[in-house]
């Protein structure tokens, strides 16, 4: 009778957990907006490591062993998910992070959902800017369109790496203005059939509870940015292909 009694309760607490985490996936709180040439922008309050999407985009400081003992929060986890994978490459000087400095990752059986891993280095803290974001929101859209992928999310690490220089909300509005601009080029270099067809979709930006209205703001703001730089732009073709 006791061991009936305990299996009985173990299956019920089984169903309630179950339910409990299906419950927690179902509440991911997010939000959307439409962007210039047809992107979905949107805003989630997730990690890296539970994204279901062909790209993640994760970034990183130069590495050093101060700033590896300051690491806290998402990339921590992403690394332990990722099997220790990412942390090796960085302390064997594989991928230090050097400005701008890229590495595509698939991601092992088992481990996080992302199809593919971008990893975008920030250069050394010290030069950390509104203008480097500007220009990892392009290099993440220009690797996208390479890999052809048509949903890409992306989360900066930069709190979780110990710094606070610059504020979550025009970290956003800076990556993402970035990438609407880049992207914009693409679509006019492909109708002038100088680029492969490619086509994003959905760009989603990553954010944690406390700098998700904070990112929101700045993801609108990039939106707007990024529609009146585009309509000031040249519309006369880049040359003339013969």
């Amino acid at each position: 009778m006791k061991i009936r009694n305990w299996l009985l309760a173990s299956a019920i607490l089984l169903v309630v957990s179950t339910g409990a985490r299906g419950a927690e996936l179902q509440a991911v709180k997010e939000v959307s907006f439409a962007a210039p040439n047809d992107v979905t922008m949107k805003l989630r309050m997730e990690g890296p490591y539970t994204a279901d999407v062909p790209l993640q985009v994760v970034c990183y400081f130069k590495y050093t062993r101060e700033g590896a003992k300051r690491m806290t929060g998402a990339p921590v986890e992403l690394d332990k998910e990722m099997g220790g994978v990412i942390g090796a490459l960085r302390e064997r000087g594989e991928f230090v992070g050097d400005r701008l400095e890229t590495l595509v990752i698939i991601p092992p059986p088992g481990s996080i959902k992302a199809k593919a891993l971008l990893l975008i280095g920030l250069g050394q803290e010290s030069g950390l800017s509104l203008d480097v974001m500007e220009r990892v929101g392009r290099t993440a859209l220009r690797e996208a369109s390479r890999l052809g992928v048509t949903r890409v999310a992306f989360a900066p690490l930069i709190r979780d790496q110990g710094n606070s220089t610059l504020d979550t909300g025009k970290v956003e509005r800076a990556v993402v203005r970035g990438v609407l601009l880049a992207y914009d080029t693409e679509k006019r270099l492909q109708k002038q059939g100088l680029a492969k067809p490619f086509t994003l979709e959905e760009w989603e930006a990553e954010a944690g509870a406390a700098y998700f209205d904070t990112t929101k703001a700045g993801l609108q703001e990039a939106i707007e940015e990024a529609k009146k730089a585009i309509s000031e732009r040249p519309t006369q073709p880049y040359g003339v292909v013969k």
